[in-house]
């Protein structure tokens, strides 16, 4: 216990003082997953919006498909980039693998179905609120999705933040296409898993303690829009 309780007390040092190694982490860990969430949810919300105005043949299937999706294993999701940018992979030739680029396609490609599922439940909860003003004023498909976006952007925002808090907490996928690299793939889960087995338990739980407080950040956040929300609905 004498030593857990050392190693808290070196963690909490490291936080506060701003140690330069958990610094680089963090911040490679922040810019990987802001910016995955970012494409995911230029990707996620049209299409999300596009699905929750459109009918179509085979919407129910392709509705199983977008919720199956969202749990997709990062281990796979980290198989099938890894082939892909492998130097025999059909996009080896990018020399993407073992980059930051690959840790955000891979974070990407695991966010993006979580967007597009949450948000065209939001948004079509909202088309089926607004469709009779829709066709009243005979907009078209693109100017309906525009509204729905608009309309439900604080519900969205919520979206990109829980499509965020899942990329930041990612370790299996970013593992195998990252490498965990020092100074170059290390983020904050790879790091804390390799500082775990190598003993090193203060900088784990460095890393462990900012990894919490970016959770806890997110929930309140999420919070914080929902409120806003719900008083922005009776304004």
């Amino acid at each position: 216990m004498q030593d857990i309780a050392e190693a808290l007390r070196l963690a909490v040092s490291l936080v506060l003082s701003g140690d330069a190694d958990l610094v680089e982490i963090v911040v490679l860990s922040l810019r990987v997953s802001l910016t995955a969430t970012a494409v995911a949810c230029a990707i996620g919300l049209p299409l999300g919006a596009l699905v929750a105005v459109a009918r179509f043949p085979g919407r129910g299937t392709a509705l199983v498909v977008m919720n199956a999706l969202m749990g997709l294993p990062p281990v796979v999701v980290g198989l099938i980039v890894y082939l892909h940018l492998s130097r025999a992979g059909p996009l080896g030739f990018l020399g993407l693998l073992y980059t930051p680029t690959a840790m955000i396609v891979a974070q990407t490609i695991l966010i993006a179905p979580i967007v597009a599922a949450l948000s065209r439940q939001v948004l079509e909860d909202l088309h089926d609120e607004y469709a009779a003003q829709f066709r009243s004023l005979c907009l078209t498909r693109a100017q309906v999705v525009g509204a729905l976006l608009w309309d439900g952007r604080y519900a969205l925002m919520t979206v990109a933040l829980a499509g965020f808090g899942r990329a930041v907490a990612e370790v299996g996928a970013v593992m195998i296409v990252g490498g965990n690299i020092d100074h170059l793939t290390r983020v904050m889960t790879t790091a804390i898993a390799l500082e775990t087995s190598k003993g090193a338990l203060p900088m784990a739980l460095a890393l462990g303690i900012v990894l919490m407080a970016l959770a806890l950040g997110v929930n309140a956040a999420v919070h914080g829009l929902r409120a806003s929300a719900v008083r922005h609905a009776y304004v």
